[in-house]
């Protein structure tokens, strides 16, 4: 097997970023590409430029917002499973599975979860509940498998520049935190936790109050690897300069390398 160097990239709206992807495949050339909040319908997704740019690809778009996608460089990839299940009535585009090169891959776009207490809250905790489900099922096929993807928690204190400006908010409460405690404890392995073991490293920094400038960031974007996959991590981290080009996303690309 070939390496892999796998991306998981929120693009905060794929239309309007993207000269920033293009540019970020051109330079980067990573072998999978997650992409999180499309804010793009099916027909809408620019499939012409991304296969112009060298990758196939998989989508699951909603007009708007959410929606996921899954780049393959040179190939396509190939699917496996679109969205949970245990909430049939649930619209959302969030979860998207294929297969590249013998490793399954999942782009996942978990509920932000804000208001918190309330409905939005409730359904994140459910969501996370349906997530474990399927990752379980995944464990048990016994092969490499990397969840990667906005995961829309802070998943400990030095994950955050300030562990008081967040305290209120859904991505740091007991029970998001809980939540992916739980998913880890299935036997996942947290990429970027375990090269960055003491934390400090951002995935994410706000458009407001300068947030970028400061360096006023945190840790949301993880990819989690099957025992299989772990065994060839080889490194991870974050391509934090993208986050600072013109009409860039607020996310950087964030990744993990298999041998």
């Amino acid at each position: 097997m070939k390496p892999l160097r796998i991306v998981t990239y929120n693009v905060n709206g794929i239309k309007a970023r993207l000269p920033r992807l293009v540019e970020y495949l051109a330079e980067a050339k990573p072998d999978v590409v997650c992409l999180q909040e499309l804010k793009s319908s099916d027909e809408t997704f620019p499939e012409r430029d991304i296969r112009d740019a060298g990758y196939g690809a998989l989508w699951h778009g909603q007009k708007g917002f959410n929606g996921v996608a899954i780049l393959a460089r040179g190939v396509d990839p190939v699917e496996r499973q679109r969205g949970l299940s245990g909430e049939p009535e649930d619209e959302h585009s969030r979860y998207l599975e294929a297969e590249v090169d013998g490793t399954v891959i999942a782009s996942i776009y978990l509920p932000n979860g804000n208001p918190q207490p309330g409905p939005k809250f409730d359904y994140k905790l459910r969501w996370f509940e349906r997530l474990s489900a399927r990752a379980r099922d995944l464990l048990a096929e016994e092969q490499p498998v990397v969840l990667a993807g906005d995961y829309n928690v802070i998943a400990n204190d030095d994950d955050t520049y300030s562990v008081k400006a967040m305290a209120s908010d859904a991505l740091m409460q007991p029970e998001s935190r809980e939540a992916y405690r739980l998913l880890l404890a299935q036997g996942w392995t947290d990429s970027l936790r375990t090269r960055f073991p003491s934390g400090g490293v951002w995935t994410f920094w706000d458009y407001q109050a300068g947030a970028w400038q400061r360096d006023a960031g945190f840790r949301i974007d993880h990819l989690l690897l099957s025992p299989m996959a772990a065994d060839r991590l080889v490194d991870a981290g974050v391509d934090k300069a993208y986050r600072g080009r013109e009409k860039a996303s607020d996310h950087a690309p964030t990744w993990v390398q298999l041998r």
